[in-house]
């Protein structure tokens, strides 16, 4: 990254990783093949977001909206992620990133809830890497389940109505405590985000990228990390350019 740039790069980034169906589907593969290919492509760009210096990297693992599809495909996706969880978490451990996940876990198989919460205790000591993984997740859920627990709050009378701020809402989503990406990208073309971190990404910048996830590099994160610097991130204010 240009040196004029480095300190104008992202702390926070969120990942749609899109396209692994397609991908697999285009090459005459079973649609499965994709996301193991995609799966392997995230262990290089957590590498990469090391090496940039970005704090804290959410990945779109798997949405609410993905549960509709086969029961063949989700099975295999779910024992993809349980062999990945076992094979990388030593890997992870070494490298000094930690992994958390967010969405409606209750969702999962028990081993897998069981696997979840293992390799969040194993890596909580880590500091080098913040990954959240987004996992039957979508942010109507997220807010619909943070609307509930305020309600039970304010009707059990230890919260106000008046009490009841942005900073009490962010406090009751699944990122609580997390930083608002200030970059979100998007692989293989589609231009929209999907039920995908809603109240978070408000003042993100986005990127969408033709490639799909299983052929999406290093190299390009890296190029959209210079794209994010050079950007003028205004938040609703006047630029100072502009007087």
């Amino acid at each position: 990254m240009d040196p004029e740039r480095k300190d104008r790069r992202p702390r926070s980034v969120a990942i749609i990783m899109d396209g692994n169906g397609r991908w697999a589907l285009r090459r005459g593969m079973e649609r499965i093949r994709g996301h193991v290919r995609g799966a392997s492509r995230v262990r290089e760009i957590l590498a990469a977001a090391l090496e940039s210096g970005v704090e804290y990297l959410t990945l779109f693992a798997f949405s609410t909206e993905n549960s509709k599809r086969s029961e063949e495909e989700v099975a295999a996706l779910m024992g993809l992620l349980r062999k990945y969880i076992r094979s990388e978490t030593p890997r992870l451990v070494e490298a000094g990133i930690r992994i958390r996940f967010i969405g409606n876990r209750s969702r999962l198989d028990p081993r897998l809830q069981t696997l979840t919460r293992w390799i969040e205790s194993q890596t909580a000591h880590n500091r080098k890497l913040n990954v959240t993984v987004a996992l039957y997740y979508g942010a109507r859920d997220e807010l619909t389940r943070a609307a509930r627990k305020i309600a039970k709050a304010a009707r059990a009378g230890d919260l106000e109505p008046d009490a009841i701020t942005e900073d009490v809402l962010a406090d009751n989503l699944d990122t609580a405590g997390l930083p608002d990406p200030d970059l979100v990208i998007r692989t293989s073309g589609e231009i929209r985000i999907s039920n995908f971190l809603l109240w978070q990404s408000a003042y993100a910048e986005f990127v969408f990228v033709k490639t799909e996830w299983p052929d999406f590099t290093a190299e390009q994160f890296r190029r959209i990390l210079d794209v994010y610097a050079a950007r003028d991130r205004r938040f609703g204010r006047v630029s100072g350019a502009s007087g």
